[in-house]
């Protein structure tokens, strides 16, 4: 990891949390060990979540429902998988050997991001894991050609209310282990069904079908 620690210029303390936001469950499960990147996951989360709420506010004269619009478009899937995928973090993520044989997800890997940034955190405080994060993430924000998420789920929300029609969105399916839900969502239009999405959540779920349905609806 000595190259990963020099090129995002850090000199980390305690290399055990570094190892554990690696770790997927199927790698410690056969590994018989007890700490997977799970709970660092949690905390780089909220982490994340407030480095880019702090930074927009200090930079942008956005009104609220904008800034949350934006922020959503930097800490969402997407946005992590890009930031690990442009530290090279894969390369160091353990896993199982059947997670390995099914090849590396996407989703996995912006966990693993999330789960380095509380290891960062934990480590070396905030003030250390802001400078890391802006330096990655400012980047993407200042370039006009990269959009990593829409908000489907307004522009939809928009499209109905103007037309005075009711939309509401449904759980269809919730499956797989706890560390890797897939939820399947209907959006119903006047209970109409317009659209069914896939995610890892239900708000990307959801997403997914708001997309079709505003497809469907040629908007």
């Amino acid at each position: 990891m000595e190259e990963l620690f020099k090129k995002i210029k850090i000199k980390p303390k305690d290399m055990r949390l570094y190892r554990m936001a690696f770790q997927h469950s199927s790698y410690t499960n056969e590994h018989k060990e007890k700490a997977n990147y799970e709970r660092l996951e949690f905390l780089g989360d909220a982490v994340l979540d407030l480095v880019v709420a702090d930074y927009l506010y200090s930079n942008f004269k956005d009104r609220e429902g904008e800034m949350t619009k934006v922020r959503a478009s930097y800490v969402c899937e997407n946005a992590n998988y890009a930031y690990a995928m442009s530290l090279g973090l894969p390369n160091y993520m353990l896993l199982g050997h059947g997670e390995e044989k099914d090849g590396i997800k996407k989703a996995i890997v912006a966990d693993i991001f999330e789960a380095f940034v509380g290891a960062i955190y934990l480590d070396l405080g905030y003030a250390t894991v802001r400078n890391v994060l802006l330096n990655i993430i400012v980047p993407f924000i200042e370039n006009p050609n990269i959009s990593f998420f829409h908000d489907y789920k307004s522009a939809l929300q928009e499209y109905v209310q103007t037309r005075q029609r009711s939309v509401v969105y449904q759980l269809i399916k919730e499956e797989g282990p706890a560390h890797e839900k897939k939820f399947t969502m209907e959006v119903l239009v006047d209970n109409i069904c317009y659209g069914v999405g896939v995610g890892s959540s239900k708000k990307d779920a959801e997403q997914e079908a708001a997309k079709v349905a505003l497809d469907k609806l040629a908007i």
